[in-house]
C-alpha cells in the first residue's frame, strides 16, 4: 500500500517547502487586488507543494486490492494525512506556523473537494482559495493599515486562535467525510 501510494514523496515535499521558504525569506511578489496592487509573501504559496504531493499519493490506487483489503485502506490514508499535518507543523517551527496552519487548511479544502471531484481539482481548489483570499480578502483599517477580511483564514497571523480552531475543525471534518463514488 505504501509502495503504491508513494507516501515518501510527502516528506520530500516538506523538505522542499523548508528550503524554498528559507531561500525566499520575506520576499514579496505583486498581486492584483480589488484595492490596487498589493504584495504577498512568496512563502504564502508554498503550502500548495504539500497539497499537490498528498493528492498525487491519494490518486495512486489499486482498486482491486483496496476493495478486498481486510483493513480499510482509508484508515492508512487518514493516518498518513495526520502524519503529514504533524510533519508540516514540525517544519512550521522553522518556516513559520502560519505556513503550517495554511498547509492543514489547504489539505482540508483539498480533501473536501476530492470527495466531490478528483485529485487534480482538489489541488486546484487550494490554489484558488489562496488567490481569492489575496484578491478579495485584503482590507484596510480606518487608520490606513492593511488588514484582512474576517473570512480570509490564510491571511490571519500565526497566533490567531480562531483561525487555528476553524482549520482543525475543517481538517477533522475532511477526514471523516465519506468518499463519493469510490469503494471503501
Amino acid at each position: 500500500m505504501i509502495a503504491v501510494r508513494r507516501w515518501w514523496t510527502v516528506p520530500l515535499a516538506v523538505a522542499v517547502l523548508v528550503v524554498v521558504c528559507g531561500s525566499v525569506g520575506s520576499s514579496e511578489i505583486p498581486v492584483p487586488s480589488l484595492r490596487g496592487m498589493v504584495g504577498a509573501r512568496l512563502a504564502y504559496f508554498t503550502p500548495i507543494l504539500i497539497v499537490v504531493a498528498v493528492m498525487y499519493c491519494l490518486e495512486r490506487r489499486l482498486c482491486e486490492a483496496e476493495s478486498t483489503a481486510v483493513t480499510p485502506i482509508r484508515r492508512y490514508d487518514n493516518g498518513a494525512l495526520i502524519l503529514t499535518a504533524m510533519l508540516t507543523h514540525s517544519a512550521g517551527l522553522v518556516v513559520g506556523m502560519d505556513v503550517a496552519r495554511n498547509v492543514t487548511l489547504l489539505l482540508a479544502v483539498a480533501l473536501i473537494t476530492r470527495r466531490l471531484a478528483n485529485e487534480a481539482t482538489a489541488a486546484g481548489a487550494g490554489l484558488l482559495l489562496l488567490v481569492i483570499n489575496l484578491v478579495l480578502g485584503r482590507t484596510h483599517q480606518p487608520d490606513g493599515n492593511p488588514s484582512h477580511a474576517w473570512w480570509a483564514l490564510p491571511l490571519y497571523p500565526a497566533g490567531n486562535l480562531a483561525a487555528w480552531l476553524i482549520t482543525v475543525v475543517l481538517f477533522a471534518l475532511a477526514l471523516t467525510l465519506p468518499e463519493a463514488g469510490r469503494s471503501e
